[in-house]
């Protein structure tokens, strides 16, 4: 790590309130890949992104949020125990604990993601949460995860469970389209454009043809949830 690097790892460890025994797993937990491609076309070395403590973060956190399902739910079906994970493991309800923590004030990344707004992005915000995850269980143990997360995600957990927060507008569209017409809703891509930030995707959900939404993002992944969002608050609405 550079001296500047090793200041905000240090400045980060004192906000979360961890004391790292390796600093450099949790530098490499807050390196997003753009930090990291373009540290080596500068001409150095052995700066790794965070995508793989991502791939160890994601098997952590589901193994963290179905500890808690299976303790506090014993009597809950398996396909609601699964639905609710699949929300509380989210990308909205990361990036929204990423955003509690102010992971992305901390964050490397590369000039074009600073550019187009990457520290407040949803994605990144949610994977890089992954990655700090794996970096504490690495370094601390998995007591350490749930001594410091296990309440917040009871929280998520609890309020998902009696239908007063709604996360997975994907899901649930879906659930309530095939109820409703027997097939799922078709995403379509149906152009592109610019702002400040730079591009946008434009994506319709459909239903037999008919549009019910229409969402943006900086990714199609983004734009499908925007309008997915937008369609299911339409339905539940009754304006469609």
């Amino acid at each position: 790590m550079t001296e500047s690097e090793r200041r905000i790892v240090k400045e980060f460890q004192k906000k979360l309130g961890i004391h790292f025994n390796d600093e450099e797993l949790l530098f490499r937990a807050l390196c997003h890949s753009s930090y990291s491609n373009e540290q080596k076309q500068a001409g150095r070395e052995k700066v790794d992104s965070n995508e793989k403590l991502e791939f160890l973060g994601d098997a952590v956190l589901e193994l963290f949020v179905c500890e808690i399902l299976y303790r506090k739910y014993p009597e809950s079906e398996v396909g609601d125990l699964a639905r609710v994970k699949s929300a509380v493991a989210s990308e909205e309800v990361l990036a929204r604990v990423s955003r509690r923590l102010g992971l992305g004030e901390y964050l490397f990344l590369g000039k074009g993601e600073e550019k187009t707004g990457g520290r407040n992005r949803d994605s990144i915000l949610a994977d890089a949460f992954e990655a700090l995850l794996a970096a504490i269980y690495l370094d601390q143990g998995y007591q350490k995860i749930k001594e410091f997360f296990e309440d917040e995600f009871e929280f998520y957990i609890d309020k998902i469970m009696k239908g007063e927060m709604l996360f997975d507008y994907k899901t649930a569209l879906q659930e309530l389209v095939q109820k409703e017409h027997k097939i799922p809703p078709d995403y379509v891509l149906i152009g592109t454009e610019k702002d400040d930030n730079g591009k946008l995707f434009i994506v319709e959900v459909r239903i037999n043809g008919k549009t019910l939404a229409i969402g943006k993002g900086r990714t199609k992944k983004e734009a499908e949830k925007e309008a997915a969002k937008l369609a299911y608050e339409k339905l539940v609405a009754g304006e469609t």
